[in-house]
């Protein structure tokens, strides 16, 4: 078996490469970066609006939309997943809109309501 590798004729090329004469060229078309206030100005001008809130300034209250927490802290991190008919889930999410409660808690209260039976 040949090992040697077959010319591809570009090996004088190779050797001739010296990649640090690139390390401090500047680009040709290079153009400034344009300062935060400037693009900011520009935004606004053609209608963007930022969503990052204003800091306040001279006492003045910033603007602030505070982020609406949907979650409740409940303790239940036990996962319990079982199939049912679609009118009975469709009952047991009314009850539980009915009540303002989460699907965790009606299932406590039906627990404890269903044990205190006879």
């Amino acid at each position: 078996m040949n090992t040697s590798r077959p010319n591809l004729g570009f090996g004088s090329e190779l050797d001739d490469f010296e990649p640090t004469s690139w390390a401090n060229s500047k680009p040709i078309n290079a153009s400034p970066k344009s300062e935060r206030q400037a693009t900011r100005q520009i935004a606004e001008s053609v209608g963007f609006k930022s969503r990052e809130p204003i800091a306040a300034t001279g006492g003045e209250t910033a603007d602030v939309a505070y982020k609406i927490e949907r979650r409740r802290r409940t303790g239940r991190n036990a996962q319990f997943n079982l199939k049912a008919r679609p009118e009975t889930i469709e009952a047991f999410c009314k009850i539980a809109d009915k009540n303002g409660w989460g699907l965790g808690e009606t299932l406590e209260y039906a627990v404890l309501a269903l044990s205190k039976k006879p």
